[in-house]
């Protein structure tokens, strides 16, 4: 519905400017225009109210009429105040325009707001502001400053006034000369508002801002009225007999265990959802303090981006909800309490697992000893210093080195996925961004392998995109080796299946996760997200195992554990009030994998882009996503340099 009022302002718009193009006479289009326009509001505003009504949804329709109607007053409004009145054309007049579109933002603006006013505070300002009302007009009826036919708006307008007035101040007037302080200013601020500017307009007239000596009567009444109003709410009794006190509910401790993505984004919903009243303890318990923002790591990795700048504290995210900054070592699910490293029991009534995943080695002999891996900033910081090592000492050692100089200058990356595929990417860049650096090697001499046991790299996409991922990495001299697999590795070398050796004394591996040790033997997530068989026991992100309706797990990816986080809590929250909770269900919004020389390829929904196009989205989309205004300040402020300056060398 929403998109459909969308659509329908936008093509509202459309179709005038298109008119006041192609019509002989602008002019009178226009006119034409300004009343379709209001047509247009009158009709659909209240039918989208009616709607939102039926579906329970009022806020967001009232937001989709409001966007579509300040939309097309603002294409009509000025073209058509403008042009003035016209003799041959006198039914449509900027008065009317103004007047009936009044009326019909003002459809919106009270079914927003009256929910607000009906509270008992409202209800009872309400009634302040009309017995206020009755002897006011009256002394001005008397005065001939008002006529019969305006005691209905005015009485309408001091129960607002009244309404108004209670919202604003009525449990903050502690005394009587403050009770008549503030009916005195919201009184003046009426009569600016309401006599000067709105009831002219109602009234078929023009708002006007010239004040006039008979101004200052109507003053007068709208001071009267609002000082009056504002007595009568300090001496009205404010508190009724108190009904029996409802039995206290009990607040339940939920715990949840990892501050990544997933947990996260869990703990953010369930701190919201304390605050909006719900009866829980929500407890975020993580051996990282930071969250890593890992989509740009292969950044950080080379030296593009500052670690520090990708890593959000986790704290800066919580307001109502503890941080514990250690390392769980168990779960006892019978007596339902976590414990932590240094021998602390945390107690839960909810626990949610969002630890994520590890790297797995598949048992592969030597890979754990000498392969990296790439999941935290640690870890991204130990690869940059690690390849600048080799390239001083290649730069060195010399030619007469020989077999040992081959071995600092090659690069394997085991894994044609995303992070592998970004990463060599990456590593190219670094590597051959400095070499001017180190004279004792040649731009030919550094080798970057690839190996990939599929039959393509980046299987996530289309055979499109990675045929061109290919070509693109192969173009720039990068080796890669499809339907290739690592049998070992030792400290100089790269072991193939195949019987193949690579001589290197860098292999970084990407080519396989597996859940967290905390979650061994732990069942799949249903599609609720809860842990078959475990009473109050939840999980999210690498570790669930959640199937998707194809029977698939959904993939590890940042955009599935945020939504997997925030659908969790939303279904803790209907656990703990007694109601179902909800199915998962999302649908990937795309795929995007940076290439490097500012080249990528992406995947939105069906959309394929690459080159630098792709490159321009990726960093778009990962920059708004970055979490806080300064890490993206500092990010951006970092890519600008890396266009700028070759990388930096300094390492430790």
């Amino acid at each position: 519905m929403r998109w459909l009022l969308y659509a329908a302002g936008a093509a509202l718009i459309l179709l005038g400017f298109a008119g006041l193009v192609k019509e002989s006479d602008p002019v009178g289009w226009a006119w034409w225009f300004g009343g379709a326009a209001v047509a247009h509001d009158a009709i659909l505003v209240p039918l989208v109210l009616l709607a939102g009504w039926a579906l329970r949804r009022v806020r967001r329709a009232v937001r989709a009429a409001a966007i579509v109607a300040g939309t097309v007053t603002l294409a009509t409004l000025p073209t058509v105040l403008a042009l003035g009145r016209r003799g041959d054309n006198p039914s449509i007049l900027p008065l009317d325009y103004g007047r009936n579109l009044l009326l019909v933002l003002a459809a919106p603006a009270l079914a927003a707001l009256l929910p607000r006013l009906w509270t008992r505070t409202g209800r009872l300002g309400l009634l302040a502001g009309l017995v206020s009302g009755v002897p006011v007009v009256s002394l001005m009826a008397v005065n001939d400053m008002i006529d019969a036919g305006t005691w209905a708006l005015f009485l309408a307008h001091a129960a607002l006034l009244g309404a108004v007035l209670a919202a604003l101040f009525g449990t903050r007037l502690f005394s009587l000369a403050n009770a008549l302080a503030g009916g005195l200013l919201t009184g003046l601020l009426a009569w600016a508002v309401w006599s000067l500017t709105v009831l002219p307009v109602l009234l078929g007239g023009a708002p006007h801002w010239t004040i006039t000596p008979g101004d200052f009567r109507s003053l007068a009444g709208e001071v009267l009225l609002g000082g009056i109003t504002g007595v009568l709410l300090y001496v009205a009794p404010r508190r009724r007999e108190q009904p029996a006190a409802a039995p206290p509910r009990k607040t339940a401790r939920v715990v949840v265990v990892g501050g990544g993505f997933g947990g996260l984004a869990a703990a953010r919903r369930l701190d919201r959802l304390v605050t909006r009243g719900l009866p829980a303890e929500v407890t975020l318990i993580s051996d990282a303090g930071s969250l890593l923002f890992t989509p740009m790591l292969a950044g950080a990795a080379t030296g593009a981006l500052e670690p520090r700048h990708i890593s959000v504290p986790v704290r800066a995210f919580l307001s109502r909800t503890a941080f514990l900054h250690a390392r769980v070592e168990s779960v006892d699910t019978a007596a339902r309490t976590v414990r932590v490293s240094d021998g602390t029991t945390v107690p839960y009534d909810q626990l949610v697992y969002a630890v994520g995943s590890i790297p797995s080695f598949h048992d592969l002999p030597g890979l754990a000893g000498h392969a990296f891996t790439l999941k935290t900033t640690a870890d991204a910081t130990r690869l940059r210093h690690h390849v600048l090592d080799l390239l001083d000492a290649a730069d060195l050692a010399g030619d007469l080195a020989g077999g040992d100089r081959r071995e600092l200058l090659t690069f394997v990356v085991a894994g044609g996925g995303f992070a592998g595929s970004e990463l060599i990417a990456e590593l190219f860049d670094l590597v051959q961004g400095v070499l001017h650096r180190y004279p004792g090697i040649r731009p030919d001499e550094p080798r970057f392998v690839l190996v990939h046991s599929g039959e393509r790299i980046l299987p996530e996409l289309s055979a499109t995109l990675g045929a061109y991922a290919h070509r693109k990495l192969t173009a720039r001299g990068i080796e890669i080796r499809l339907g290739a697999r690592l049998s070992g590795a030792t400290s100089d070398a790269a072991l193939l299946k195949e019987g193949e050796k690579i001589r290197t004394r860098t292999i970084v591996w990407t080519a396989g996760n597996k859940p967290h040790p905390l979650t061994e033997g732990l069942p799949a997530a249903d599609g609720r997200l809860r842990v078959p068989g475990r009473e109050g026991v939840w999980a999210i992100g690498d570790c669930a195992r959640v199937l998707g309706p194809d029977g698939v797990p959904y993939p590890p990816t940042a955009q599935h554990a945020l939504r997997q986080g925030r659908t969790l809590a939303d279904n803790v929250a209907a656990t703990l009030r007694g109601d179902e909770p909800a199915e998962f269900r999302h649908r990937s919004l795309g795929t995007l994998v940076a290439l490097g020389r500012h080249t990528a390829v992406a995947e939105i929904r069906g959309l394929r882009l690459s080159g630098f196009l792709a490159w321009a989205v990726w960093r778009a989309v990962y920059l708004a996503k970055l979490p806080g205004l300064e890490k993206k300040l500092r990010v951006l402020f970092d890519w600008s340099l890396d266009l700028a300056f070759p990388r930096d060398i300094a390492h430790d």
